[in-house]
């Protein structure tokens, strides 16, 4: 992979609450998210150079971390604590579109992708660990993440995929005939056909990634899919990944009871659909950590985290 360009901050913007995890921008700019008290948010004008405005949406009554906007105007939202969610933005009316599958209920939804036929795709992050504890997942490298459909009217997602390695980001190709699934605990994307002689099977579509993808964002049919690298390679942990299961489960046993620091370096990457990446941001000593989600909108990258009180608007990159 090429050396990567400066990721270049303009300012960082307090929103009102703290761990803005997605970032999804509308058609009039306008930035979404959701932050840790359960609040869904509009901010509008991180372009200019006005203040922001925030305007509270909705609540969800738990934690939203992935989001998708609908044609109609609503707004999907995977919730860590309530599963796949359909919220009204107009009234703020929060709806349970699922909560469990097979039985087993839905405790660490992440992301989220609406097809033109109706149906959605949701990722889950882990089986074992609950959202407050994502770190021992990615030590103990359980492989429990899952890619999830909901068919148009069903209230039961099936299992299209299943031994992911904390499946996160999710984001169609331009013709849907794919999905992209970001694998944090692997570094990699993997793709998940969705049409063609193919359907139905995964292949790895981007690996060895030079951080660990987070949420994905797609803009228009015609642009890049945005990955945000919540934080870089740990050679460590790569070789830790290679111990034996009991090695793994201590690990992540002693992980989840120590304090957690982000890094300073922060990046985020661009692929088009052969998975090629066209562009690579990286800053290092950033006063912004643990970039969860990058969306563009105005000539601007707007990155959200996990920890931090707001979000950062940074420069795009000139389009090759």
């Amino acid at each position: 992979m090429d050396r990567p360009t400066e990721l270049v901050p303009r300012q960082y913007v307090a929103i009102g609450g703290r761990g803005p995890e997605d970032v999804v921008a509308d058609a009039r700019g306008r930035v979404l998210t959701g932050v840790e008290d359960g609040r869904i948010l509009r901010v509008d004008g991180l372009t200019e150079s006005s203040v922001a405005r925030v305007e509270v949406l909705a609540e969800t009554g738990g934690r939203p971390l992935g989001l998708e906007l609908l044609p109609d105007g609503d707004l999907l939202v995977c919730d860590a604590e309530r599963g796949l969610l359909r919220v009204g933005l107009d009234d703020g009316v929060v709806r349970v579109l699922a909560d469990s599958v097979a039985g087993e209920r839905l405790r660490f939804c992440s992301n989220v992708v609406a097809l033109s036929d109706g149906s959605v795709c949701f990722t889950v992050s882990s089986r074992r660990y609950p959202l407050h504890r994502w770190i021992g997942d990615i030590v103990e490298h359980t492989g429990t993440g899952r890619l999830l459909g909901l068919a148009p009217g069903s209230e039961s997602p099936e299992v299209l995929l299943e031994g992911l390695q904390f499946a996160n980001g999710l984001a169609s190709s331009a013709d849907e005939s794919f999905l992209v699934v970001a694998e944090t605990g692997a570094r990699r994307l993997t793709r998940y056909w969705l049409t063609g002689p193919r359907a139905g099977h995964s292949e790895p579509f981007a690996e060895n990634l030079p951080g660990m993808p987070d949420n994905l964002w797609r803009g228009t049919p015609d642009g890049p899919t945005w990955v945000a690298l919540a934080g870089p390679r740990v050679p460590p942990l790569d070789l830790l990944h290679r111990a034996a299961p009991a090695v793994r489960r201590s690990a992540a046993h002693a992980a989840v009871r120590a304090p957690f620091r982000p890094t300073g370096t922060i990046g985020v990457l661009a692929v088009d659909d052969t998975g090629r990446v066209v562009h690579h941001l990286a800053r290092r000593h950033s006063g912004f950590r643990m970039v969860t989600s990058v969306c563009e909108t105005g000539g601007r990258l707007i990155l959200g985290s996990m920890g931090e009180r707001g979000v950062a608007v940074c420069e795009a990159p000139v389009p090759k």
